[in-house]
Formats: structure tokens, C-alpha cells, sequence
């Protein structure tokens, strides 16, 4: 290939570099350009190889290397810096790279006048930065760098208003959950040294099988331990409750977050390490069941938040969970076609929702909105394209051919069943009420608020782009009665295995009349409920199971009373203990050395020559007797 792939990750690492060490010394434009700018080469980057890849591996299949160097050797041990582009691999790179681009072309607009202008752009350059890097690593310890590197970048965006306690505690919170994950994560990276002497991934795909039987403890702790990981980046059940509060950072930061970094990253590391997961078929079946439970959990709960950004999260908590139901059942390739509509329809909302509060005076609350529509006509139809494909809005939305093969699958493939797919469907169900709820609530009725001025060219361009794509993402990987098209699965057939199918292929016409039903009737109740306003919307809005699912079902509460507040009680006790009186004692020893070194420095010049006088005596003294 002409075009070494390296370069892709590089660019963003060194436009953080860059507005890093020069960001104070730049113009506002020169930082704009420097951080969008080599965001956009490295996706122009990605189109070019994407093509070559095509053109020239496609037919065979395979993957191209690319080793920079040797990371460190020890003990047998072989760590190199190399990365590796596959299909997998160049899927996610194109996400990153191009949504990324809009978002950071988005926020040139809207964070004009912050600030810390050029410290966002360095931060959100080293996300994606570190997103590019997991995905193109060829062994788990490099991934494992751009995991935590995320994780870093996570913190310190989500807090990037660090002025404000709120901002702060959520930083916190998203980077201590997290750490509970990749604790799991990084032992399970030991186990897997223990036994094959390396985390070069191919090597542990192509060794697992011939040293693991199917179903023995190895495999299944092995793969519980990534699992772990993956279910605290990608916030599902149960450690799911840091993202609704990591709202907290600026709406383009949530947009990266949940469409093309950090919270995807859990479904990148099981998709990749497929194999492990199929030679634990209990640790699979368990992935599809914390997929299925999520997103029931985030689906009633959107529903019954008001903050804008809180639906939107706990919306990709949802959609996550389709995901993971999607790997779960061994339809990989479903799960990852899910995962690139995604972005687009999830990124479209985030940022058309940061426009709405943006220009809302950073208004939040959806009842405190209303009548929109005239007033954002650009917004207004770009963010209702986003909800249509969030909902599977039939036929005419990407989404519904992306969740449509998931709710299909989870019932038909191999480690599918009925229960699996009653919660797919009922999610769908929720997602489309909560979906158009938000659009009917935020987008009709009466004007509350005047918006404090239009909309800026470089808001409506990401905007109407993304819509675009939401609406016709999907046209590549579709299977109806009157039509095939398997351009994606085909594509990642080469990496990923195909879904094995244990029902007739014949009954899939009827499960998508199901799925169209199901969306539809839930666009058509939110019509009734929160148009039309009928007396029952304004009685369920005051039911104690919504309150119950306004707090995100008791989790936080949960924690707090089973950890947090029996954790500090103990450090409270534990405060004096016999270490601390140790320590302390150190520390007065050495004030009390100090103390009584200073007075030999009073400033008294007769002293010092006194001091040295006695000191010459005291050495001529040693001597002689000596």
C-alpha cells in the first residue's frame, strides 16, 4: 500500500502535541484549523486506504501490518508498538476519523468563546488519537495503552469545565467506575501472558483454539475478565451509571464520547477477541443477557428524565445494549453495522441537542422548551431525521435495518431465544416513545424560550451531513422480502464469522413486520401522549415507578449506600491508625531537624567563623590522635 496507515492515528497525536505546547501562543483560528485540520487529513486518509484496502485485499482477505518498533522484550516476553488494519479495524477507523472530523468541525462554532479554546482541541485530538490507536493495535497491551488513553481523555473533557464542583465530581466518577473494568481487563491481559507468552491478538486467536477445550474454566475466566472491561468503558449493567452524569462536559464532547470513542470500545474488544468469547459459550450467553437487561434499564429510564443530554445517554446505554445483545447471540457482524449507524444518528442528536441548549441560553430541561420547529427549522429536521433512525422508524431509516437484523438474530441465531428477543422488542418499543416524547415535548406546542440567535454555518453542516447518513447509512446491509444487500456483512466476513442460524430463514418477513409494528405504535403513542396531551401522559409523569426510573432504578443509591458511604465511614475509623501515627512521627522528626538546622543559618558572622574555627580544631584533633 503507498500510504503507510500509521499516519492515521499520528495526525491527531500530533495536532495534540502541537496546540499542547503552542496552544497559548496561537490565534483562535490557527488553533481551529491545527485541531480540525489534521482530524480531516486523517480521515481523507482513511477514505484513500479504505479504498486500496478494497480494491487490493478484498477478494483475499486478510489484514496489513505496520510495526513502528520494539516496545521491550523481557523474560521471553515480546512487546512491539505495531498496528494492524483489517476490516474491523478500518470499519472503526472510518467512524473515528470522519465523525470525529464533524464534531470537531461543529465545535469550532460552538466553543467560540470559551476560554480554554485551544486546550478542547488538544484534548479532543488526543480521544481520537488514543480511539485510533486501540482500534489499530495488533497486540491487547497496546490496545490496552489507547484504553487508558481514552479513559485519561474522558476525564479530562468531562470535567473541562473544572471551575464547577458538578463537573469535577462526574469526571471523577466516569474515571472511578471505569477503573473497576479495566482492573479486570488488565488481569485478564495476565492471564492470557501466563498461557501463551504473548498478547499479539492473531497469535491468541489462532493459539486459544488448540490449547483451550470449548467450555473448560480457562477460556471462561479469560474471557470474564475482558468482559469485565468492556462492560465498564461501553457503561452497561452494572456499571452503567457514570454516563448520564459525564453529560456534564460540552455537548461535542458528549457526541465523541457516545458515537465514536470511549463507550464504543467495549463492543471493539469483544467483536476482536471473538474467538475466546465462542470458547466460552456461557460468558457469550451472559454478554447477550447484560445487553438485554441494559437496555431495558436505560430505555425506562430515558424515559422519564427531562434533561435533554440525560436522554441521549442513557439512549446509548440502550443502544450499546442492543450491541452487546448482538455479540452475545454470535451475530457479530449485526452488532457492528449497529455500531456504525449509531454513530451517525447518535452524534446528529448530541450535536443538534448542544445547538438547542446552546442557543437556549444552556438550557437543559425539554418542558422548559417548546416550539422549535419554527424557530430551528435546520435543527428541527435534522434532530427528528436522528430520533426516526434512533427509533427504527421502518423502511425509511437507517436504523430500522441496523436494530432490525439484532431483534431478528437474537431470536433466530444459535445462542438466541424468545426472552432475548421479547426484550429487544420491547426496547424498541421504549426507544421509539422516549425518542419522539423528546421531539414532540422539545419541538412543538408553545415557544417558551426565543433562541438568542440562529444557528452558524459550521453547526448546520455536521448537522445535515450526519442526517443524511442516518437516513441512508442503512441501504448497504438490508434483507427484506422484495430485496438482499449484504455489502457490510460481506465485508467483515473476512475477519468476523458469519451468525449460525438455528430458525427457519423464512419467518424473518413476519419478525420485521413485528419490529415496523412495535416502532410504529411507539411513535404513535408518543404522538397521543405528549401532542395530543392526553390526560394519561400527565398521570404516568407522576407515578412512583417514574420517579424510580427518573434516578436511573436506584442504582446510584444502591452504590452509594453499599460502598461509598460504608467505605468512608471506615476511613473515618481507620483515620488514626498505628501507620499514621508512624508516618506522622517522620514528618515531626524531620520539622524538628530542620528546625534545628536553621538556627545554625542566623546570619551572625562571627558564628560562622566560630563554627568553622571549631570544626578546623575538631578535624587537626582527629588527626593528631589518630
Amino acid at each position: 500500500m503507498a500510504i503507510n496507515f500509521a499516519i492515521i492515528p499520528a495526525l491527531p497525536l500530533l495536532a495534540f502535541l502541537i496546540l499542547a505546547l503552542f496552544g497559548g501562543r496561537l490565534s483562535r483560528k490557527m488553533a481551529a484549523v491545527t485541531g480540525v485540520g489534521f482530524t480531516a487529513i486523517s480521515a481523507l486518509l482513511t477514505f484513500i486506504i479504505g479504498a486500496h484496502y478494497i480494491s487490493d485485499i478484498l477478494p483475499g482477505g486478510g489484514s496489513l501490518s505496520s510495526k513502528i518498533w520494539q516496545w521491550f522484550s523481557a523474560g521471553g516476553f515480546i512487546s512491539e508498538i505495531a498496528l494492524c488494519l483489517d476490516a474491523l479495524s478500518l470499519v472503526f477507523c472510518f467512524v473515528i476519523t470522519f465523525v470525529g472530523f464533524l464534531i470537531l468541525l461543529y465545535s469550532v462554532e460552538f466553543m467560540a468563546d470559551d476560554d480554554g479554546f485551544s486546550r478542547f482541541f488538544a484534548y479532543m485530538n488526543l480521544f481520537i488519537g488514543s480511539m485510533l490507536i486501540l482500534v489499530l493495535a495488533d497486540n491487547l497491551l497496546l490496545l490496552y495503552l489507547g484504553w487508558e488513553g481514552v479513559g485519561l481523555c474522558s476525564y479530562l473533557l468531562i470535567g473541562f469545565w473544572y471551575k464547577d464542583p458538578v463537573n469535577t465530581a462526574a469526571a471523577n466518577k466516569a474515571f472511578i467506575i471505569t477503573r473497576i473494568g479495566d482492573t479486570a481487563m488488565i488481569i485478564g491481559l495476565f492471564l492470557l501472558v501466563l498461557h501463551f507468552n504473548t498478547l499479539n491478538i492473531q497469535q491468541i486467536l489462532d493459539q486459544a483454539p488448540l490449547k483451550w477445550a470449548k467450555g473448560s474454566p480457562l477460556p471462561v475466566i479469560a474471557s470474564l475478565l475482558l468482559l469485565g472491561g468492556a462492560i465498564g468503558k461501553s457503561a452497561q449493567f452494572p456499571l452503567q451509571t457514570w454516563l448520564p452524569d459525564a453529560m456534564a462536559g460540552p455537548s461535542p464532547v458528549s457526541a465523541l464520547i457516545h458515537a465514536a470513542t470511549m463507550v464504543t470500545a467495549g463492543v471493539y474488544l469483544i467483536a476482536r477477541t471473538h474467538v475466546l468469547f465462542e470458547l466460552a459459550p456461557i460468558v457469550q450467553t451472559l454478554v447477550a443477557v447484560i445487553g438485554a437487561v441494559t437496555l431495558l434499564i436505560a430505555g425506562f429510564s430515558a424515559l422519564a428524565q427531562h434533561d435533554l443530554k440525560r436522554i441521549l445517554a442513557y439512549s446509548t446505554i440502550s443502544q450499546i445494549g442492543y450491541m452487546f445483545l448482538a455479540l452475545g447471540v454470535g451475530a457479530w457482524q449485526a452488532g457492528i453495522f449497529h455500531f456504525m449507524i449509531h454513530a451517525f444518528f447518535k452524534a446528529l442528536l448530541f450535536l443538534a441537542g448542544g445547538a438547542v441548549i446552546l442557543l437556549l441560553h444552556e438550557e437543559h430541561d425539554i418542558y422548559k422548551m417548546g416550539g422549535l420547529k419554527r424557530l430551528m427549522p435546520v435543527i428541527f429536521i435534522t434532530f427528528f431525521a436522528g430520533s426516526a433512525s434512533l427509533s427504527a422508524l421502518p423502511l425509511v431509516t437507517a436504523g430500522f435495518y441496523s436494530k432490525d437484523a439484532i431483534l431478528w438474530y437474537s431470536f433466530s441465531a444459535g445462542n438466541g431465544n424468545t426472552l432475548l428477543w421479547i426484550a429487544g422488542i420491547v426496547g424498541a418499543f421504549i426507544t421509539a416513545l422516549y425518542s419522539f416524547r423528546l421531539v414532540f415535548v422539545a419541538f412543538y406546542g408553545e415557544t417558551k424560550i426565543l433562541p438568542s440567535r440562529p444557528a452558524g454555518s459550521l453547526i448546520k453542516i455536521p448537522l445535515v451531513i450526519l442526517a443524511v447518513l442516518s437516513i441512508i447509512g442503512g441501504f448497504i446491509e438490508f434483507s427484506l422480502p422484495f430485496g438482499h444487500m449484504h455489502l457490510f456483512s460481506s465485508f467483515l466476513s473476512r475477519i468476523l464469522p458469519g451468525t449460525v442460524m438455528i430458525k427457519e430463514e423464512n419467518a424473518e418477513p413476519l419478525f420485521q413486520i413485528i419490529s415496523a409494528v412495535v416502532s410504529l405504535s411507539g411513535f404513535y403513542l408518543a404522538y397521543l401522549l405528549f401532542l395530543k396531551r392526553i390526560p394519561l401522559a400527565e398521570k404516568l409523569s407522576n407515578e412512583r415507578m417514574a420517579n424510580f426510573f427518573y434516578r436511573g432504578c436506584g442504582f446510584d443509591w444502591f452504590y452509594d449506600h453499599l460502598i461509598v458511604k460504608p467505605f468512608v465511614w471506615m476511613a473515618k475509623i481507620n483515620k488514626n491508625d498505628f501507620m499514621d501515627y508512624f508516618n506522622k512521627g517522620i514528618a515531626q522528626a524531620t520539622l524538628l531537624f530542620n528546625r534545628t538546622l536553621t538556627t545554625t543559618q542566623n546570619g551572625n558572622l562571627r558564628f560562622y567563623i566560630m563554627a568553622i574555627t571549631i570544626g578546623i580544631a575538631l578535624i587537626l584533633t582527629y588527626m593528631i590522635t589518630k
